[in-house]
């Protein structure tokens, strides 16, 4: 009988393209066993909080919480830790694993002030009242020490970059598949670095009397726009490498998956051709990253995502341990397209918003979860082989799926967005079922996370537990 590692390799036998990224066993496994760390911290958080927004949100159970800026207090630290942290310290184990040796120490600090300000901003909601501002990409509390908390955070990733530059790993010269997935995270990591360029350029140009909830949109719509190429570069090198790890045969080069990579790239790099010719709060500036964003994504994801499909439809998946990345993958597929069909039926200011981004951003975090158990054995713990985990992407991608349809019928009558508690006004029947089936959907998600935690930590736990009795014996 094969393992479920030599089935995968014989399927790949008659093709010359290995969508692989090999795992040092040196001191870049401690260091992104640290950021994977910080990630699921932030998941786990993050999840408390989606609970509390969960039945905010709820007919029935809305009216418990009659403050209204609870809601959007909670929210803000929701998306910011489910989004911002948990994308970006992926992002960083990544690109740990993906670098070389040098300059250990940058690599520790860095880690060091992402993991103070992500607990700053954690804390922040209890250590001092603010006033929750729903900026776009990056909400805030307006408040001395979430706000510090965030600016750390931000100087944890920004440090990241500059010493996984400093240490990047040569692609060299001949094009291979895992030369073409070390592209795409490279790419993915100089987005990083240019978001926080845009970041620091529009606040150098903003006048910081002007209302705090202008400040701060026109303040993180530069550089969110480029988060958002880095975001979905890193999905697209979890999708092609858990579709070769499933034993998928990609129908795309190497040579063409770099130039799709670079495509976004090159979107990435005329960000501050948009600051030089236009005034940051200017309609224009706006406009111009809108249209970047929908270039960008626009002719680089269909590509990449149809022939991972299409390389899906012939591969048959029985292994324990290859259920949870497919699954996850195939969860990944269904929400982010979701997400983007959803896009087009958006008209006005309503809730529909809200379902289109949480069916990309889902769709983003599943690939990562997916990725998250492949790497568990090949950093030295118990690969999620059980029913649970391979059901763990299923129950995660329809809570969600139930979550964004809910608000998709709700937007469909007028119910607004970032509104909870005695704010949000249900009048019909219509409206009532929609949010009925948006917090049913919710609370489904939020199992799937608790799950995706619990499975993790259990083959972390599983295999210290038995490193131990090995030693002993």
């Amino acid at each position: 009988m094969m393992t479920d590692l030599e089935s995968v390799q014989f399927a790949h036998s008659t093709t010359q393209w290995t969508y692989d990224l090999a795992v040092p066993s040196d001191s870049r496994r401690r260091l992104a066993l640290a950021w994977l760390a910080l990630g699921m911290v932030s998941l786990l958080a993050s999840g408390l909080f989606s609970i509390l927004l969960v039945l905010s949100r709820t007919p029935q159970l809305q009216t418990l919480f009659p403050v209204a800026d609870f809601f959007r207090v909670a929210l803000v630290v929701h998306v910011d830790l489910s989004v911002l942290v948990w994308f970006l310290a992926f992002g960083g184990a990544l690109w740990s694993l993906n670098g070389t040796h040098r300059y250990p120490q940058l690599a520790w600090f860095a880690i060091a002030m992402a993991a103070a300000g992500t607990l700053i901003m954690c804390i922040a909601p209890f250590a001092q009242s603010a006033i929750p501002i729903m900026s776009n990409y990056i909400p805030v509390l307006d408040s001395p020490v979430f706000l510090g908390g965030l600016v750390l955070f931000g100087a944890g990733i920004a440090t990241l970059c500059v010493r996984s530059m400093l240490s990047v790993t040569p692609v060299g010269p001949s094009i291979s598949g895992d030369g073409a997935l070390r592209f795409g995270l490279n790419a993915a990591m100089v987005a990083s670095a240019v978001a926080a360029i845009a970041f620091g350029w529009s606040w150098s140009a903003l006048s910081p009397q002007l209302d705090p909830r202008i400040y701060y949109e026109v303040l993180f719509w530069g550089g969110g726009h480029v988060l958002q190429f880095a975001y979905t570069l890193l999905m697209l090198v979890c999708w092609i490498w858990l579709a070769w790890a499933v034993g998928a045969k990609l129908p795309l080069s190497p040579r063409i998956v770099t130039l799709l990579f670079a495509v976004a790239l090159l979107s990435v790099f005329v960000t501050p051709i948009t600051y030089l010719a236009y005034d940051v709060s200017s309609v224009e500036h706006h406009s111009a990253q809108t249209l970047l964003m929908r270039f960008g994504g626009g002719l680089v994801i269909p590509p990449i995502a149809v022939a991972v499909v299409w390389s899906l439809w012939a591969v048959r998946v029985v292994a324990p341990t290859l259920l949870p990345l497919r699954n996850s993958l195939i969860a990944s597929l269904v929400l982010f397209s979701a997400g983007g069909i959803i896009g087009f039926l958006i008209s006005g200011s309503n809730v529909r918003i809200p379902a289109h981004y949480h069916g990309c951003i889902v769709g983003v975090t599943l690939a990562m979860m997916g990725v998250a158990y492949h790497l568990l054995a090949r950093l030295g713990f118990r690969a999620p082989q059980s029913r649970a985990a391979a059901w763990q992407p299923v129950v995660f991608g329809v809570g969600q799926l139930l979550h964004i349809a809910g608000l998709v019928w709700s937007g469909g009558y007028g119910v607004q967005r970032k509104v909870g508690g005695s704010d949000q006004v249900l009048r019909t029947t219509q409206e009532f079922l929609g949010m009925g089936l948006m917090g049913l959907g919710g609370l489904v998600a939020i199992v799937g996370g608790i799950m995706f935690v619990v499975i993790v930590i259990g083959g972390v736990c599983h295999s210290t537990h038995t490193d131990v009795q090995n030693r002993i014996a």
